[in-house]
């Protein structure tokens, strides 16, 4: 069962990957395999070791009459009632805070409040333009995350070239400098935000260790595909029309409320979090919410205003890509079964009892988060290696190897710069690339061939850049 299981996650994943080929929507292609996927999983449940000898499974039916246990009928009930629950529960928090920052981004656009930037950037030079979105980008990431700065410059280089080939180089480096600036803050991603708040790595030391190797991975992609750039780019001609037209019917002072206290929004997200412990998405809720209102309230003074013209938040929720919100749930419900019949963790630990090197396990995970989600990948990593005690470190024959488990080693590290930076190589790698490839279109054919070596020679070259402190400081 477990082959079949992998050999139907293989074809999906093709046909995801031959999306244009085929003329299929990748979303119901990973709705479908996810949902056969779940299918067969169910049916071969009593057969699947790793499930039936878990603790969490022995939990379960030791809290059933003995009268009443039957294999089949309790695996069928445990994934129903538990593991069907939690997989939805945490991709939900991901979907919504997906809904929540596009909210957001969309009632900042049709009110016209990214004209405050792009106004203000003069040149149209298309490599000057390429340094700058790449640089805005990289920095932005790791304080926002890198799924709401993809959607927010995305947005910003549609006011600025018209050209979808131009916008397509463009985009694919907003994915690398996005996914790079996310893996150097405890803040900038979702696998690293899992690492700081489990006490993996902390803040004092992640940000000086990785933002030299985060930066070098973002910055030899862009000098790479600087040299396929020349020429001026060409702004689009009717901006104000493809903004719905709002910005016209609001002052100056009101326009740049909205961007102000939507930026803001977004912004405060991780502070949110941070403050009280709860989950993103309901930060950014609280910000969908709070603009909402505002906006609502502004509209209201404007009696004499048409009510077709009024851009409430209400008629802007249409404008969110739909499809790129099921692809989200189908591809991450398939990686869920993987996660839940074993064979990540297989993986994981055949990676450890054949490998054992920190650095290149890393680079293998990393590698991976291409493929799969890095998410599960992560936490297969933080379940398979406990964090490292100084006492453990301390009564060990292996204490050097140990070290590289303790808070803010080298392996917790490496991991943050491996599966935030690996994804990069693949569009379907990286939340930004899922987005991108939406919002924008980006084959997946036309990244892995113009794109994917320039993210590994990225990738690479900012891994040796942090071995190579490790072994001038060490």
């Amino acid at each position: 069962m477990l082959t079949i299981i992998l050999l139907v996650f293989l074809v999906g994943y093709a046909m995801i990957a031959l999306e244009h080929p085929l003329k299929i929507n990748k979303a119901g292609t990973a709705l479908l395999t996810a949902m056969i996927l779940w299918v067969l999983y169910i049916i071969g449940a009593p057969t699947i070791s790793y499930l039936v000898s878990g603790d969490a499974f022995r939990s379960f039916v030791q809290n059933v009459p003995v009268s009443d246990v039957n294999l089949a009928k309790m695996t069928s009930e445990y994934i129903v009632s538990h593991q069907i629950v939690e997989s939805i529960g945490e991709i939900c928090q991901t979907l919504i805070f997906l809904v929540g920052a596009m909210l957001i981004v969309e009632l900042i656009d049709v009110h016209a409040g990214f004209e405050f930037i792009t106004n203000r950037i003069q040149t149209r030079d298309t490599r000057k333009l390429f340094v700058l979105i790449s640089t805005i980008t990289f920095f932005m990431s790791a304080v926002l995350d890198n799924l709401t700065t993809s959607i927010v410059m995305i947005m910003l280089i549609r006011k600025l070239i018209d050209d979808i080939k131009t916008r397509w180089i463009f985009g694919s480096m907003i994915i690398i400098a996005a996914n790079s600036g996310g893996a150097w803050s405890p803040i900038g991603d979702v696998t690293t935000i899992m690492l700081w708040v489990n006490g993996n790595i902390s803040t004092g030391a992640t940000i000086p260790n990785l933002i030299l190797p985060s930066l070098v991975s973002s910055l030899v992609p862009m000098l790479l595909l600087l040299r396929g750039l020349k020429g001026e780019v060409t702004p689009p001609s009717f901006v104000q029309t493809q903004t719905g037209g709002a910005g016209a019917y609001l002052s100056s002072g009101e326009r740049l409320a909205i961007f102000l206290l939507g930026v803001f929004c977004l912004l405060f997200v991780p502070v949110f979090k941070t403050l009280t412990h709860l989950p993103p998405f309901m930060g950014v809720l609280l910000g969908v919410g709070f603009l909402w209102i505002t906006t609502e309230l502004m509209y209201a003074r404007k009696k004499d205003l048409d009510e077709n013209l009024k851009m409430r938040l209400d008629k802007v929720v249409h404008r969110i890509d739909g499809a790129t919100l099921l692809f989200f749930l189908g591809i991450l419900l398939a990686v869920d079964v993987l996660r839940y019949v074993g064979i990540l963790n297989s993986f994981s630990n055949w990676l450890d009892t054949e490998v054992g090197n920190v650095y290149i396990v890393n680079l293998v995970i990393g590698t991976l988060s291409a493929i799969v989600d890095n998410v599960p990948l992560v936490a297969g990593a933080m379940g398979m290696y406990p964090i490292a005690t100084e006492a453990m470190v301390a009564n060990s024959a292996s204490a050097g190897y140990l070290m590289n488990f303790m808070q803010d080693g080298t392996f917790w590290q490496f991991l943050a710069y491996c599966a935030g930076v690996g994804g990069s190589m693949l569009i379907i790698g990286s939340a930004a690339g899922v987005v991108v490839m939406g919002l924008e279109g980006i084959h997946f054919i036309w990244y892995l061939k113009r794109i994917s070596w320039v993210a590994l020679a990225g990738y690479l070259a900012g891994a040796l850049v942090y071995i190579g402190q490790n072994i001038l400081i060490g």
